[in-house]
């Protein structure tokens, strides 16, 4: 069901989104989504697995990264730094005692939190996806760009990709950014069986890769 929580912006606090499964058990997993695309692409199937934990005893929070989604945050004012400050927060309002972040999302989880990560990404990695698409996009368009040159006027005055307006502190911040490791779980792909979700060209979902993430996350987070 949704809940708000109260997350830090450039105006001041304001309220944000998130899916939370809440019934004041032990274990609080706060999800961080993937970034960007890789996000709505992966909503179903997350949201899956807390319907899944939830059935195995364990609460969880879904919230919405500033900027994204519902939030009523402008995407051009974020950066890895406001995101990871929003985490923060989400983390304190909601008492997460575990985090499990996804691709992207392990470059801006609590690290203070025990947990897993899915599939890290690297930022540079991300933005290589971000540019690679401006490109091939505006030559559809019969134009020319280059991805070098698009990043150093990135790293300067900001850039559209992707539909998103990201800022000029974004694309640096990602550009340099690797994920953060406090020594939380690494989960691969393969102990979810089949596709990743974030590669498909549209939003989808996989009920038995839900399960298997909550089963995992159920057994480690108990052990």
């Amino acid at each position: 069901m949704p809940a708000t929580w109260p997350c830090p912006g450039p105006a001041g606090i304001g309220d944000e989104l998130a899916v939370v499964f809440d019934r004041a058990r032990a274990v609080r997993l706060l999800i961080v989504p993937p970034l960007f695309e890789e996000m709505n692409r992966t909503r179903r199937m997350l949201i899956e697995t807390q319907r899944g934990l939830d059935g195995l005893g364990v609460d969880s929070i879904l919230p919405d990264l500033p900027g994204c989604n519902e939030s009523p945050q402008a995407f051009s004012a974020q950066s890895l730094g406001s995101w990871r400050d929003g985490m923060a927060a989400a983390a304190r309002h909601f008492a997460a005692t575990h985090v499990l972040a996804v691709r992207g999302g392990a470059l801006v989880f609590p690290t203070r939190l025990p947990g897993w990560v899915l599939e890290p990404a690297k930022g540079a990695a991300i933005l290589r996806q971000l540019l690679r698409a401006r490109t091939l996009s505006a030559r559809e368009a019969g134009l020319e760009e280059n991805s070098a040159d698009l990043l150093e006027a990135g790293r300067n005055h900001g850039l559209e990709l992707a539909g998103y307006r990201l800022s000029a502190a974004l694309v640096a911040g990602l550009d340099a950014a690797v994920p953060q490791d406090e020594g939380q779980r690494v989960i691969r792909q393969s102990e979810l069986g089949g596709s990743p979700l974030w590669l498909r060209s549209e939003p989808g979902e996989d009920p038995a890769q839900s399960a298997a993430l909550a089963r995992i996350i159920a057994a480690e987070a108990s052990a």
